[in-house]
C-alpha cells in the first residue's frame, strides 16, 4: 500500500507535494505562496489527486493559486490544470503544440486508472529562454535547458534566495528516468545546468525530496543508456532486442525498468538520425513487461 501524499514546506510560503509511490501518472507538484496569490508548479493526474492536491493547498495558505508552472506537456503533470480555470498557465512555447496533439495510449498498455473529470489547458503565457515571476517576495527563474532532455520542452523553477528547485521530471528519485520524449544526451546537458545551480533542495518530478545528490544516479543511467545503444546501433539490433539482451546492473532495482526500451528507441533514434515510432515504443515496453499491463496507481 502507498503512503498519503504530503505537502512538506521548505522554506516560508514554499512546499513540495510529495505523491507516492511516484510511479506512472503520479507526480510531484510544488507551491509558492505570496500575500495576494500562489504559484502550482505542476498539477496532478486526475480528478481525485488533484482534489486532494487542492484540499492541502488551502491548508497550507490563504492565497489562491494564480497560476501554474507547467514543467512540461506529460498528462501527469498537465491534466488538473482543469480544475483551476482562471489560473494563468505558464509554459515553454513547444508545451502548447505537444498539448494540442493526443497523449492517448492503446487502452491495454496500462492498468486500468480513473482520470475523472479533469483535462490539461492551454498554455495562457509562452516563454523561449527563461521568464522571472515575482511571487511576493520569492523569486521564480523558469528556465528552459535550451533544447530536448527529458522532452521538448521542459521548464525548472529556481528559488534562488531559497535555495530550492523544482525539476520537474529532469529528477526521477527511485523510478527509472524515461527519454522517450526527448533526448538522453541533451537530458545530460540539462543536468549540468542543474548542477551549476548548486541547490540545496531538490524537488523531483517523482521520488522523495532529496539535495544535489539526486542528480548524478539520472545522469549515470543516462550515461549507461547511452552505451547500451551505441553498442546495440553497432550490432544492428532493434530497442526490443537490445533491452532483452541487456543487464541493467543496478539500475534493474529503480521502478518502471520497463522503461529501457522506450528509452532505447529514443537513443537509436538520434544515432540515425530519424523520430522514433512511438505506439510501437510502448508496445514494446508492454512486452517488455511479460506481455502486462504497466503498473499504474493513478
Amino acid at each position: 500500500m502507498t503512503s498519503a501524499p504530503e505537502l512538506q514546506q521548505l522554506a516560508s510560503g514554499v512546499w513540495a507535494y510529495i505523491q507516492p509511490d511516484g510511479g506512472w501518472m503520479i507526480n510531484n507538484t510544488g507551491l509558492v505562496a505570496g500575500p495576494y496569490g500562489a504559484t502550482s508548479i505542476d498539477a496532478t493526474s486526475t480528478e481525485k489527486r488533484m482534489r486532494a492536491y487542492l484540499r492541502a493547498v488551502e491548508g497550507a495558505t490563504d492565497a489562491p493559486v494564480r497560476r501554474i508552472v507547467l514543467t512540461h506537456s506529460h498528462p501527469d503533470h498537465c491534466n488538473g490544470a482543469s480544475l483551476l480555470p482562471d489560473a494563468e498557465i505558464v509554459a515553454h512555447r513547444s508545451v502548447a503544440d505537444d498539448l494540442r496533439r493526443s497523449h492517448a495510449l492503446a487502452p491495454h498498455i496500462f492498468s486500468p486508472f480513473d482520470q475523472g473529470a479533469v483535462s490539461p489547458r492551454l498554455p495562457t503565457i509562452l516563454f523561449g529562454d527563461a521568464l522571472t515571476i515575482d511571487e511576493g517576495g520569492h523569486r521564480l527563474e523558469v528556465r528552459h535547458p535550451g533544447g530536448p532532455a527529458h522532452t521538448t520542452g521542459d521548464a525548472y523553477v529556481w528559488l534562488p534566495e531559497d535555495g530550492v528547485l523544482f525539476t520537474g521530471d529532469l529528477v526521477f528519485h527511485g523510478g527509472t528516468p524515461f527519454a522517450l520524449s526527448g533526448s538522453p544526451a541533451g537530458w545530460l546537458r540539462a543536468l549540468e545546468q542543474l548542477a551549476a545551480l548548486e541547490p540545496e533542495t531538490v524537488v523531483p518530478g517523482h521520488g522523495a525530496v532529496g539535495g544535489p545528490e539526486l542528480l548524478a544516479p539520472v545522469a549515470d543511467y543516462l550515461r549507461f543508456l547511452l552505451d547500451a545503444a551505441e553498442s546495440a546501433h553497432r550490432a544492428g539490433l532493434s530497442a526490443a532486442e537490445a533491452a532483452r539482451g541487456l543487464d541493467l546492473g543496478p539500475f534493474g532495482a529503480l521502478a518502471e525498468r520497463e522503461r529501457i526500451v522506450g528509452n532505447l528507441h529514443r537513443a537509436l533514434a538520434e544515432l540515425d538520425g530519424t523520430e522514433p515510432d512511438v505506439p510501437a515504443a510502448w508496445q514494446d515496453m508492454y512486452e517488455y513487461n511479460g506481455s502486462q499491463p504497466l503498473d499504474c496507481h493513478a
